[in-house]
């Protein structure tokens, strides 16, 4: 039912609804992720059209109160996450994962907030499939980052203050095309973090085009623009842009995929094609993306040898 993989819970799905068993009640994965629906986005400092998920899975084993223990744990005792710089957001009526949260966690209850569908309930990926509540866990980078309004303090912000970490998603119910939903034979847990997320957060920088995940292929496109990224805004942006669809491409063709009109082939022609546009505004000629593709094939070629 997709295009490409848009969540690291695609081949689970199976195992979800129960149409196949499980080889585990207890699955972790590095995913490898692909979400064109930000493709006009891409530029800013948050989104990604490419990125690697990390994911851990209940297959009808744990559920909230678990997934909720234990990603704090992670964050706080492995990760070295200051707990004062983390919040916590709800589904609205989901009591059961905030009594999880003030009483099994101790979180302040001032850090934990209640947003809407819209916000805090995932799924499904498509048309149909397995969809449920979620609890995300966000980092605070600190009111410098902030935006100056008077709303700006919680995550429920939109602004560069906040960055959601970690999606806790709880996996409870089957939603069809028509939009009604069943419940799955068995409550699942659903997590996704995004690996550069968590890298930007744990290097102390703003945005993962800053990690020592795209600083090669930033760098690349600063040899071959004859720009400087961090001195100009409108800059940045298109470097960001060429840098993010390059790498983007680089894997959409070692997938298999190429160029067309239509499906996965015209995915990859309008990333490629919106590189080129951006490309031109710091003035890069030629067929530059074949270059910077080479950097994510040197730079990225021992964690994906297909490359």
């Amino acid at each position: 039912t997709l295009l490409l993989s848009s969540a690291g819970m695609v081949q689970f799905k199976p195992y979800f609804t129960g149409e196949l068993r499980s080889p585990h009640p207890r699955l972790s994965s590095v995913q490898k992720c692909f979400r064109s629906t930000d493709i006009d986005e891409v530029g800013d400092r948050t989104h990604l059209t490419f990125f690697e998920m990390l994911g851990n899975f209940s297959i009808g084993d744990y559920f909230k109160k678990e997934a909720i223990t234990w990603a704090w744990e992670f964050v706080t005792e492995h990760l070295n996450l200051s707990p004062e710089r983390l919040w916590a957001s709800i589904y609205l009526d989901d009591e059961e994962a905030a009594e999880c949260w003030l009483t099994d966690v101790g979180l302040p209850a001032d850090r934990l907030v209640r947003l809407g569908e819209e916000d805090n309930f995932w799924g499904p990926p498509g048309a149909e499939g397995p969809c449920g509540p979620c609890s995300e866990i966000h980092y605070d980078f600190g009111s410098e980052y902030g935006c100056g309004k008077i709303t700006c303090g919680t995550p429920s912000c939109d602004c560069d203050r906040f960055v959601e970490l970690w999606n806790l998603v709880f996996m409870q119910f089957y939603q069809h095309p028509g939009g009604e939903r069943d419940n799955l034979p068995e409550p699942n847990i659903d997590t996704g973090m995004g690996l550069e997320r968590a890298a930007a957060i744990l290097q102390g920088v703003p945005s993962a085009y800053e990690t020592d995940l795209f600083k090669p292929i930033v760098q690349r496109v600063e040899d071959l623009s004859n720009r400087q990224y961090g001195k100009d805004q409108d800059i940045d942006y298109a470097i960001r842009v060429v840098a993010e669809h390059a790498r983007s491409a680089t894997f959409l063709i070692t997938d298999g995929v190429t160029p067309g009109n239509e499906g996965r082939g015209h995915i990859l022609r309008r990333v490629i094609r919106r590189a080129v546009r951006f490309g031109r505004r710091i003035e890069l000629d030629g067929p530059f993306l074949s270059k910077i593709a080479e950097t994510v094939v040197e730079h990225m070629g021992r964690q994906y040898p297909e490359l």
